[in-house]
């Protein structure tokens, strides 16, 4: 998949809410999101899964919260890399990063290379969640980014009860990567 072939529906990332940054063609977004009552900024960083970020990639792997592994349904290349970038993920980010896998161009079943079986089995495989979806049309692209989101609250929630029961407190800063095919996010409190 090319940068450019990567659209973020206008519905999820409005204009007053995105930043755009080209860096050796990586694009850089951010939206803010509610969720619980709790304002969430996600920083999106999607170089599309090109191999020359890769290097980039692992510096930005470290801090990461979340990760979305993104394939084009109607390249069969694009779903093999997906194994490549799992293994670059267990190698530099965090043990507990949520992840998940993303079948996209639902919308051209006609063009399809990789059935939905396929890519449900390889998310199973790795313990992943697994969605298709469409920039084009929008299908599960909130849904993904909601759903992702709300895993990362969930764990954050959870290690703060933990903290709070083992006497630790204090003010805690929350700031996450995310990785789509290689696209990170990072997500903060606001």
């Amino acid at each position: 998949m090319k940068s450019s072939d990567v659209v973020f529906p206008l519905g999820f990332v409005s204009a007053e809410a995105t930043k755009m940054h080209h860096v050796k063609r990586i694009d850089f977004k951010i939206r803010t999101i509610e969720l619980d009552g709790k304002k969430i900024k996600l920083q999106i960083w999607d170089t599309a899964g090109q191999e020359r970020f890769r290097t980039i990639t692992t510096a930005y792997y470290r801090g990461a919260m979340g990760i979305m592994l993104v394939y084009d349904i109607t390249n069969e290349k694009s779903f093999d890399n997906i194994k490549n970038w799992i293994r670059n993920i267990e190698e530099h980010a965090s043990s507990d990063v949520e992840r998940m896998i993303l079948g996209n161009k639902c919308d051209m079943n006609d063009k399809r290379q990789v059935s939905k079986e396929r890519g449900e089995k390889l998310a199973i495989d790795y313990g992943i969640k697994f969605l298709e979806t469409s920039a084009k049309s929008s299908t599960n692209v909130e849904e993904a980014f909601f759903t992702l989101a709300r895993d990362i609250m969930t764990k954050l929630n959870r290690k703060m009860n933990d903290s709070n029961s083992s006497g630790a407190g204090g003010p805690v800063k929350i700031t996450e990567n995310r990785s789509k095919k290689t696209s990170f996010f990072r997500c903060s409190l606001l």
